[in-house]
């Protein structure tokens, strides 16, 4: 039986991701596709470092319409891409502006049978190159074939979880509510956002969280007005109402879900706001299920939020794909639309504008099921915590 808490994945892994992957190039007609950025090169090859952080070497990642996936990286990276099931590891001596890699990549994608004429690569929608525009433009000139937008395919492969993803994926929401559940043991007016965030980053650290990159928090009189910015050294006060959102990192995977808190007490209207998007929450996850789609998820909630008084969405979405990134394709909008599908994880994250200047916003992560959908997020309280 697999240990899902054991790091990395098995070989089998991988092979399944690039048969998968040479499944669609051989539906788009393409002699390979290649990929530069952190999540993709990961996802085929399982080379995981925090290097990525420093933006000065390239890295490239071709798989070919059959066999193995090819690296093409910095010699810094080359005992680590041995560590993965890569074998046709090219090396150069990175940073070298001249040719960084360029040269290589080229004669590597020039190198294989010649069917279709055509190479992938993600240049569309919510993807972009991580290398210098200039250095791909002269790539296309370089090799003998036409580049087209692989972007949504790739999305759509990396939509669908094995159940090892899926596994991590549940880990790192359980250390996330840990967290989550330790809050009203320390939090107290007097304190402010940042104390109480830097807490919380220590819980979850303590408790395996690898890192905590994404913690806002938002705070104000009886309601809060942005979920994006913060924390911030603002002092909690009492009647203050405060989100923390956080996306939490083990083994490279996401969680990504919020909770709410009040201080001393809260109006009526704030805690008929907080129970409209647990209601909206409810409504969303009814709706999640194979065959349904985004939109389906997104009217099931935002005919809740109407019916509550809402008096606007300024997020544009109600919830989005989660995985190796905080957030990934699809979302749930009034018209993406995306046919939902066993093995997809998902966020669910009604939000309304209640009142001028006021918001909530509500956030858990679920996974599609062959029958329904699944908690992975350890549901919030039905009513606003009131911290005394």
């Amino acid at each position: 039986m697999t240990n899902y808490l054991q790091r990395g994945f098995e070989t089998s892994e991988f092979e399944h991701r690039t048969a998968r992957a040479q499944k669609v190039m051989h539906e788009m007609k393409l002699d390979a596709m290649i990929f530069t950025t952190e999540p993709n090169v990961r996802y085929f090859t399982g080379f995981h470092t925090q290097f990525w952080h420093s933006p000065t070497r390239p890295w490239f990642v071709v798989v070919p319409a059959e066999g193995k996936p090819i690296a093409i990286i910095p010699e810094i990276g080359a005992s680590g891409m041995a560590g993965t099931w890569v074998e046709n590891i090219i090396t150069w001596p990175s940073p070298r502006p001249e040719d960084d890699g360029i040269s290589l990549v080229a004669s590597a994608l020039n190198s294989l049978p010649c069917r279709h004429g055509r190479v992938g690569a993600t240049l569309g929608i919510e993807s972009h190159l991580r290398m210098p525009v200039n250095n791909y433009l002269k790539l296309t000139t370089m090799v003998k074939k036409e580049f087209v937008d692989v972007s949504l395919a790739m999305h759509e492969l990396r939509q669908i979880k094995s159940q090892a993803e899926i596994e991590k994926t549940r880990e790192i929401c359980r250390i996330t509510n840990i967290g989550f559940n330790k809050i009203p043991d320390y939090a107290r007016a007097g304190m402010t956002e940042r104390e109480i965030c830097k807490q919380f980053r220590i819980d979850m650290l303590l408790e395996g969280a690898d890192e905590c990159p994404y913690i806002i928090a938002g705070s104000g009189p009886d309601g809060y007005d942005s979920i994006i910015m913060g924390p911030t050294d603002r002092v909690i006060e009492e009647g203050d109402v405060l989100i923390i959102d956080t996306g939490a990192v083990r083994d490279g995977y996401f969680s990504d879900f919020d909770r709410n808190w009040a201080f001393g007490s809260a109006s009526e209207e704030t805690k008929a706001a907080y129970r409209a998007t647990y209601e909206a929450t409810t409504k969303g996850f009814e709706a999640a299920r194979p065959g349904a789609t985004t939109t389906d998820i997104y009217n099931a909630m935002w005919k809740v939020l109407e019916a509550n008084g809402a008096l606007g969405n300024d997020v544009g979405r109600l919830g989005h794909g989660l995985g190796m990134e905080l957030t990934e394709r699809p979302s749930n909008t009034a018209t993406d639309n995306t046919v939902l599908k066993p093995g997809m994880v998902m966020t669910l994250e009604p939000g309304m504008v209640y009142a001028p200047g006021k918001s909530m916003v509500h956030e858990e992560n679920i996974v599609i099921t062959e029958d329904g959908a699944e908690w992975l997020s350890e549901r919030a309280e039905p009513e606003l915590i009131v911290i005394s």
